[in-house]
């Protein structure tokens, strides 16, 4: 059987994915996880007096950490199986890959299982991350070097 014969046998055979479906748990699952940051936004600047501007570090840091209770609880992945990648896309989704490797090397040891193994998922997205920033801030720097923008 030639390539393209399977091919075309593995298209009928396959099921049909909901893809408007799946779309619409993803909006509804990160703008229900954003929702949930912007209260605890507004919470921190009510309640501690912290600014708009102020308020997000720990807001983000709240954030991890109720991601990383519901990794430890088992209940984030049922979270990420109905809501996609509108569960992996936000920080929570980043906490999650985290927790969920140490979880899972946790039995290796401290620093062999977990230390060894908690960032290999999460270590690309750390290192392009910081990548991308430095290349943003570079073409910034030259940019109102050169008098392009002004910012």
């Amino acid at each position: 059987m030639d390539d393209k014969k399977y091919a075309e046998i593995e298209k009928e055979l396959s099921p049909k994915k909901p893809l408007v479906k799946n779309i619409f748990f993803a909006f509804i699952t990160g703008g229900t996880i954003c929702l949930i940051g912007q209260f605890i936004s507004l919470f921190y600047m009510k309640y501690f007096d912290f600014t708009e501007r102020t308020a997000s570090n720990p807001t983000v840091a709240t954030l991890i950490f109720i991601a990383m209770l519901l990794t430890g609880f088992g209940q984030y992945k049922k979270i990420g199986q109905f809501g996609g990648a509108g569960a992996a896309v936000p920080i929570t989704g980043f906490s999650n890959a985290v927790a969920s490797a140490a979880i899972e090397h946790k039995s290796e040891g401290y620093v062999l299982g977990v230390g060894g193994n908690m960032f290999k998922l999460a270590g690309s997205v750390i290192l392009f991350g910081v990548f991308s920033a430095f290349v943003v801030a570079l073409i910034k720097t030259i940019l109102v070097k050169l008098g392009v923008v002004s910012w």
